[in-house]
Formats: structure tokens, C-alpha cells, sequence
């Protein structure tokens, strides 16, 4: 389990689409390496 899916600041981020910590995570995410595994995890994972 990545430390992704616990992430009190994605968390807030998803709660509250508009705050300034959303645009800031959204941001964060596009080079975070954790991120890109954390997605590549989610991804791998069977319904």
C-alpha cells in the first residue's frame, strides 16, 4: 500500500476541489514518483 492512499493532504485535496491545497496537490502530482507508482498500483489491482 502506497502512503498515497492515506495522505491527509490528498485527502483535503478531495474534500475541497477549489482550496488552494488542491491546486497545490494537483501539482505536486505530476512529478511525485510516489504518486505515478501509486497509480501504476491502483491500476494493477483486479475489481
Amino acid at each position: 500500500m502506497a502512503a498515497c492512499e492515506k495522505c491527509r493532504m490528498r485527502l483535503y485535496a478531495e474534500r475541497k476541489p477549489n482550496s488552494i491545497v488542491s491546486k497545490i496537490w494537483r501539482f505536486h502530482t505530476r512529478w511525485c514518483p510516489g504518486w505515478k507508482a501509486y497509480q501504476k498500483e491502483l491500476a494493477g489491482r483486479t475489481p
